[in-house]
């Protein structure tokens, strides 16, 4: 069976140390990102919000079932 070694890449696989972009010029590239976010409705917001406080909700009861039957499993086993 052959050994395989990795082999290097004579292209940059990123940038080098000498074109990292100054603080400022990082800031307006973030602002510019941040104007082609397409922000959700209010309407949305409370949607999201309500489906995913009756998943926590669901998620949490069943835990909590699991964890009381497993505790009184335990105690008729063991106590």
């Amino acid at each position: 069976m052959t050994q395989s070694r990795p082999v290097r890449s004579t292209g940059s696989s990123g940038p080098s140390r000498s074109s990292r972009t100054s603080p400022t010029t990082f800031y307006r590239q973030v602002v510019a990102e941040l104007r082609k976010v397409v922000w959700p409705t209010q309407q949305q917001l409370v949607t999201y919000f309500l489906v995913v406080l009756v998943f926590v909700i669901v998620v949490m009861t069943i835990v909590s079932l699991l964890d009381l039957g497993f505790g009184r499993l335990v105690f008729k086993v063991f106590g």
